[in-house]
């Protein structure tokens, strides 16, 4: 097996994923659409919820990101958070609708004695009956193996990006970096939380080359994060444009056709779409969202203008 874990006969190319891109817009939404029926109800949408149990103080240089210590954003670094605060967020995410429950904290990796209270949030979570997530930045074997003893469900690991723009997001770690803790994840036998951010940039063969990538790992992800960038000042992409809904329904489509089996999440920048463009981003296969009023530190869509929308189009959570 490959180091990388990306398979050595890719599932689907990068020209292959540029040219489904390229296609006129109904006919690409039109073969989403017929991907997701095949494998989903359309009708369903999983409901998840995250949150940042350790804020701020990240020493990565993500030019996206308000908690790097880089830029000055105005996120203050915080601890960690007490295991029983985040129980109780997790049983008010429970009783507003959420199945999953993800917690994420501003590491380029945990310590030991940070992931023994990590582990005892997850044994929490589980015991409430929902799924768990969490994202702490790279993980050696060993700390994959120990996550999977104390039950964790997924673990997120965003590619962000192609492999050929992502030093331009990203110096303090590499691409390699990051296919290396999801292989030790994978190994582990935990599932893979992995996707990327559009809006960055990156032309349209790097959007390619991140969904190539992402659907040509040994196993992909199951479940798929995509993000709008949301520009924050203080960062290197505050003045950045927003991105075209167009373009952004036409990723998740490409997501939606080239990993069929995967969970599709609607996730950072949904506070800045239109009802409409999440309507179509839907059709297109998308079948996962964030409930709640913040995703870590930036904004996300009112649950309540979520709930609306589902009862406009006639989706209900799943579970």
């Amino acid at each position: 097996m490959p180091e990388s874990h990306i398979s050595t006969t890719p599932r689907w190319s990068r020209d292959d994923v540029a040219a489904l891109l390229a296609l006129p817009f109904p006919e690409l939404v039109f073969r989403a659409m017929s991907v997701h029926r095949a494998h989903f109800d359309p009708t369903k949408v999983q409901v998840s919820t995250l949150l940042s149990i350790k804020t701020g103080g990240c020493p990565e240089d993500c030019g996206y990101c308000p908690q790097s210590a880089e830029y000055e954003t105005g996120t203050k670094a915080n601890k960690l958070m007490a295991v029983e605060a985040v129980l109780a967020e997790a049983r008010a995410a429970k009783e507003k609708g959420a199945a999953r429950f993800c917690m994420g904290a501003a590491w380029r990796s945990p310590k030991d004695h940070d992931l023994e209270n990590v582990c005892a949030m997850i044994e929490g979570v589980k015991s409430l009956g929902m799924e768990t997530c969490v994202t702490l930045g790279m993980l050696t074997m060993e700390q994959s193996l120990k996550l999977r003893e104390a039950g964790l469900d997924y673990y997120n690991h965003n590619l962000d990006t192609s492999p050929e723009y992502y030093g331009k997001i990203i110096t303090t770690r590499t691409y390699q970096d990051r296919l290396d803790t999801l292989a030790n994840v994978r190994d582990a036998g935990i599932n893979v939380c992995c996707g990327g951010i559009v809006g960055m940039g990156e032309g349209e063969d790097d959007r390619a080359g991140l969904i190539a990538t992402l659907a040509s790992l040994d196993v992909p992800p199951e479940s798929v994060p995509i993000n709008a960038l949301v520009a924050v000042e203080g960062t290197p992409l505050a003045e950045q444009k927003r991105i075209d809904p167009i373009d952004f329904v036409r990723v998740v489509a490409a997501a939606r056709i080239t990993m069929p089996k995967s969970y599709v999440r609607l996730s950072a920048g949904r506070e800045q779409m239109t009802d409409e463009a999440q309507a179509l981003c839907f059709l297109a296969g998308a079948n996962s969202i964030f409930y709640g009023d913040k995703l870590l530190t930036t904004p996300n869509s009112e649950t309540s203008r979520d709930e609306a929308l589902f009862g406009k189009l006639g989706i209900t959570p799943e579970g």
